[in-house]
């Protein structure tokens, strides 16, 4: 018996191909694999694109860190040793029971000093070797505003016992929203309480301090000598934290400040203001900004050195100063910036659109030879035409139109009697004829009436389900009633009605309609208004910022050095409102900055303020160092990038929970300068903040379309075609939008076919069947301007002369 045999599988014989590799990969297969992801750049090695080798990427690296170890040299050097500069320090008081002269005040008496006298003291101690200008603020809004621009550390102060009232909160977030340098939150009035609640109190305030600043982790208390010598050693041997926008600008905290009148005008002069150069380099041929004064020129800048003595030093007394001064910059009259603010209009230049003579000519005669069959039915302003018939004596114009002239009778009815007469016995001429017939016509029994022109009538589409005009007005009325009803809850709130007694061609003459948003194109240069020709336009803002920013950085005085500015043509009021006591701080402009443009800013509303913010009402803009009353107009901001004709939507009201981009006639800004919007109340001292936000761009290229929708509704519905109501009232409307799309709320799209009867009634063709209970919408845009009249905001609070600031600044020409 024979041995049965069993196949086996070897493995080792099996054909195995051979896979697939990861660079042969099909694109189909690669554009699978990476289900739309893109592959992202580095942004940490930018700097080491398109080096060839390693050792040019090393040289490039080290570069690199070799510029910012210059860069944070730059900023600490300046604190550095006896003679450094001093590191601002503005105290705060939040609380109605606390001092903030009382605060600095302990700050002295920790390391065994007195403060010479109230207002800006400078505290020198060998112990931190370290210089401190201290400046204790009383609490006033404007004051601690300003101070927190300038200041190296904010020291807030409050109480163990009373809570921080609303003003305390005010001033929280107004910091917060303009930059926010280093914050030192300190306690009083903790021996009052009990000691076993100090811990709880500490909590409980840094608990309110991190809701606004979540970085800070301690409280300390001001009572304390050992807590308070060592708030002070943290300040001495802390590097402040920079705020970039400030840091672009020169700015000076003045410490002495003197007026020499000018002989052929005692209300101007030349101010001299002495301080440390902050920020960035201050140059001769640029501007300076006073608060509530506006801009000026410098005459030159010159050296102030300055000896201290070991102990504190107030307001520039105190000092030994060296006699001589050396000039460290003086304006170029070529390079130097002028005061001229706006461009002069060429009204002569505007674009001519008024026809000609010979124009209007053409255009009778052309439509004199025009073929009455081309004219469209019920062309605009057509009116029924009048015609005189002879009628027998107390006919009705009704009557009238039914009688039939020998020049409308028809072609039987002429033939009928041309057979009468060949058969007849009786035949008259043609001038028997012309005669009986005269003599009939001059009969006593006929008179002439005025009666419309049938043809006219006739001609005239007549839509039979046309309701009567006393019923019309009934439905009208109660649709007009119901959509009041609802206008709160209201989708689209641009919805307007077509007046019924004015031509909607007429009442939004100059609107437009765009078949899409973001593509269509529109001219941005197109009819633009008088006020345009007064501002300044870059031709690129980006490229522009740039170059000044770092022209400012190359040339000028460096940040750091003891100076006087000279400021040139100042009036007297200056002088007269200056108080020791408050902060006088000069601002520094960049090159182009006091030229008007149109300023586009990104602001969100602020959630606390309930009121109604509508476009064009004034508000009190705060940009960076400069504070404006404008009139600005919203619109929407575009997360996604604006489209490729740059139009965006306008907003009627500052609406809450969303950014909105707010663009006023301003002078331009350079940098991410903070904006604040706010209104004044009848508290100075407490005005009402609306929103904050920060500088976008000066681009009068952006175009702020306002939106309305003419909305309809649907009187009969068959398959795709409809017939729409209470969008127009005559035809002339209807045949003037005929080729604008409309759509409805639920989402379909169609056109207008045909104009029905005298109402204003049309048929419409849909992509899809539409519903009855749709709205059927057409929407039109016309581009809106902000209103001009930008002045600069003036502080009524100023001081005891305080009427001759707002005389001052009204008298200059800031419009």
């Amino acid at each position: 018996m024979s041995e049965h045999h069993q196949h086996r599988a070897n493995t080792k014989l099996k054909q195995q191909n051979k896979p697939f590799k990861s660079k042969h990969l099909s694109k189909g297969s690669l554009r699978d694999k990476a289900k739309g992801k893109v592959e992202r750049v580095s942004i940490k090695h930018q700097s080491t694109r398109g080096l060839s080798n390693r050792t040019d990427r090393r040289n490039a690296a080290k570069l690199l860190q070799q510029k910012k170890r210059e860069e944070l040299f730059r900023k600490t050097k300046i604190f550095d040793g006896k003679d450094g500069t001093p590191k601002v320090i503005a105290v705060v008081a939040l609380c109605p029971d606390v001092s903030s002269d009382d605060a600095v005040a302990k700050l002295f008496a920790s390391v065994d000093q007195v403060p010479a006298n109230k207002g800006a003291v400078l505290m020198t101690t060998d112990r931190f070797k370290q210089k401190l200008q201290i400046i204790p603020l009383q609490r006033n809004y404007i004051d601690i505003m300003d101070a927190a621009k300038v200041a190296d550390f904010l020291l807030f102060v409050m109480s163990a016992v009373v809570e921080v009232d609303k003003f305390g909160e005010m001033i929280l977030s107004a910091i917060q929203s303009q930059g926010v340098p280093s914050v030192v939150a300190t306690v009083s009035n903790l021996e009052g309480t009990p000691a076993k609640k100090h811990s709880d109190i500490k909590k409980s305030l840094l608990s309110f301090t991190n809701h606004f600043f979540p970085e800070e982790t301690k409280v300390h208390a001001i009572d304390n000598t050992t807590e308070t010598v060592n708030v002070l050693r943290m300040m001495a041997n802390q590097l402040p934290k920079s705020v970039n926008w400030r840091d672009t600008h020169p700015y000076m905290l003045a410490e002495c400040v003197s007026f020499e009148e000018n002989p052929s005008d005692p209300t101007t002069g030349t101010l001299k203001v002495t301080g440390y150069a902050r920020g960035t380099h201050f140059q001769a041929n640029r501007l300076v900004h006073l608060q509530n004064f506006g801009d000026f020129q410098l005459e030159k800048i010159t050296s102030a050195p300055v000896k201290h003595r070991s102990i504190h030093i107030s307001n520039g007394n105190n000092m030994d100063t060296e006699s001589t001064e050396a000039v460290l910059d003086t304006p170029d009259p070529e390079e130097q910036d002028d005061l001229a603010a706006e461009n002069e209009p060429d009204l002569m230049a505007n674009e001519q659109t008024w026809p000609t003579e010979e124009e209007l000519m053409e255009a009778e005669e052309r439509v004199k030879n025009m073929d009455p069959d081309d004219m469209p039915e019920g062309s605009f302003n057509s009116a029924p035409k009048k015609i005189v018939r002879r009628v027998p004596k107390g006919t009705s114009s009704y009557q009238a139109a039914w009688i039939v002239d020998s020049d409308h009778e028809s072609d039987e009815d002429i033939e009928d009697e041309s057979d009468d007469d060949m058969n007849g016995d009786d035949r008259m001429d043609d001038d028997d004829l012309l005669n009986g017939r005269k003599g009939r016509d001059s009969d006593e029994e006929y008179e002439d009436l005025e009666i419309e022109n049938e043809e006219s009538v006739k001609d005239q589409d007549v839509y039979e389900d046309e309701l009567d005009k006393d019923e019309e007005a009934r439905q009208y009325a109660e649709y007009l009633a119901r959509e009041r009803e609802n206008r709160d809850d209201m989708e689209f709130p641009d919805e307007v009605e077509a007046p019924v007694d004015v031509p909607a061609r007429v009442r939004f003459a100059r609107y437009r309609a765009l078949e899409s948003f973001r593509t269509s194109p529109w001219d941005p240069y197109e009819n633009l208004p008088v006020d345009y020709g007064r501002i300044f336009q870059f031709e690129n803002f980006r490229r522009t910022k740039h170059r000044v920013m770092n022209q400012a950085r190359e040339d000028g005085v460096l940040p750091g050095t003891h100076i006087n500015l000279y400021i040139a043509n100042v009036p007297r009021a200056v002088m007269d409102t200056y108080s020791a006591s408050r902060p006088f701080i000069v601002f520094g402009l960049l090159q182009y900055e006091h030229k008007m443009g149109v300023i586009n800013f990104v602001v969100t509303r602020n959630s606390e303020y309930d009121g109604v913010v509508k476009a064009k009402d004034p508000l009190v803009l705060h940009c960076g160092f400069r504070r404006f009353v404008v009139r600005p107009v919203f619109s929407q901001n575009t997360r996604n990038g604006k489209g490729t004709n740059n139009v965006h939507k306008s907003e009627r009201f500052l609406q809450q929970g969303r950014s909105t981009v707010v663009t006023v006639y301003a002078p331009i800004q350079f940098g991410s300068l903070p904006v604040t919007l706010t209104k004044d109340s009848d508290n100075i001292n407490f005005p009402t903040l609306v929103a904050t936000g920060t500088l976008m761009d000066a681009d009068p290229r952006r175009i702020v379309a306002k939106r309305i929708i003419l909305t309809g509704h649907p009187f009969k519905v068959h398959k795709r075609s409809a017939t729409i109501r209470f969008m127009f009232f005559n035809p002339d409307d209807v045949w003037y939008y005929k080729s604008v799309e409309l759509r409805t709320k639920h989402g379909r799209t169609g056109h207008i076919k045909e104009s029905l009867g005298t109402h204003g009634y049309f048929k419409a063709q849909w992509d899809q069947q539409i519903s009855m209970q749709d709205t059927v919408m057409m929407c039109l845009y016309k581009r809106v301007y902000p209103k001009w009249g930008t002045t600069l905001w003036v502080n009524p609070d100023a001081g005891p002369t305080g009427t001759q600031v707002i005389k001052a600044t009204e008298s200059m020409d800031m419009d």
